[in-house]
C-alpha cells in the first residue's frame, strides 16, 4: 500500500509540473534601428609572380611596403592596419603532351592586411592610393559603427516591445491573462543595407563607394506566465 501511495503521489507531482509548464507563453521579439556607418574594413592585398621563390617574396614585400606607405599618407593609423594573410606557393606549368607530368615554372607570393578606415569621406581615396601604389586584391569591404553601444540598446528596447505585444495579442486571443516574464534570452546582429544615394556623393575622382546604411538589430525570446 505504501509503495502504491508513493507513485500516486509522484504522478501527481509530475501532473503538476507539466500543467504548470504548459501555462506559459513563449515569444520571440525583433528590433531594427538603421544607422548611417562611421567607420568601414577593407581587406587589400598583393600578389607577385617570379621564377623563383625569393624573387617572388622580395617583390610582393617592396609592392607591399609602397602600398602601406599609401595607407599612412593617407592619414590610416598603424594600429588600423593588420596583416591577415600571407603565403607563398608554386606556379605549375601545363601538362608534358607525352607524359602528363608537369614541373614548377614560378612562384606566387601573397600578402593582405586588414584596414580600418575610420573617416568615410576619405575611402574612396584610401583605396585609389591603395591600388596606384601597387594594391591588386581587394577582398572585400564591410561597414560598421565604432560605437554600436547606443543603437544596439534601442534595438534591444523595440525587441522587448515587439515580444510583449506578441504575448498580449496571444493571451487576448486565448481568453488569458498574461502574468509575469519568467526568461528573457537575446541574440543580435549587424546587417548592411544598401543606400545607393551616397554613391556620387563619395565618388570624385576617387573610387565610387556606397556605403549604405548599418542596421543594428536585436532578437529576444521572452516567457511569460499566465497569470491565474
Amino acid at each position: 500500500m505504501r509503495q502504491l501511495l508513493l507513485t500516486v503521489a509522484v504522478g501527481l507531482t509530475m501532473a503538476t509540473m507539466a500543467g504548470a509548464t504548459e501555462r506559459l507563453i513563449t515569444v520571440t521579439g525583433e528590433g531594427q534601428v538603421a544607422a548611417a556607418p562611421d567607420m568601414a574594413t577593407v581587406s587589400l592585398g598583393v600578389t607577385s609572380e617570379a621564377k623563383t621563390s625569393a624573387e617572388a617574396m622580395a617583390d610582393n614585400a617592396a609592392q607591399m611596403q609602397k602600398m602601406l606607405d599609401s595607407l599612412t599618407a593617407a592619414g590610416i593609423a598603424a594600429e588600423d592596419v593588420q596583416t591577415n594573410g600571407l603565403s607563398l606557393s608554386p606556379r605549375w606549368s601545363q601538362p608534358a603532351p607525352n607524359s602528363g607530368e608537369r614541373e614548377i615554372s614560378g612562384f606566387i607570393a601573397r600578402n593582405s592586411v586588414m584596414v580600418r578606415v575610420r573617416e568615410l569621406g576619405a575611402l574612396g581615396d584610401v583605396l585609389g592610393a591603395s591600388v596606384d601604389q601597387g594594391a591588386n586584391q581587394l577582398n572585400g569591404l564591410s561597414f560598421g559603427l565604432s560605437d554600436p553601444k547606443e543603437k544596439t540598446d534601442a534595438a534591444r528596447r523595440d525587441a522587448v516591445i515587439d515580444a510583449r505585444a506578441k504575448a498580449m495579442l496571444y493571451a487576448e486571443a486565448a481568453g488569458v491573462d498574461l502574468g509575469d516574464v519568467v526568461s528573457i534570452s537575446e541574440q543580435g546582429s549587424y546587417a548592411p543595407r544598401p543606400r545607393m544615394m551616397e554613391t556620387a556623393a563619395m565618388a570624385r575622382d576617387s573610387i565610387p563607394i556606397a556605403e549604405g546604411e548599418v542596421t543594428v538589430s536585436a532578437t529576444v525570446t521572452i516567457v511569460y506566465e499566465i497569470a491565474d
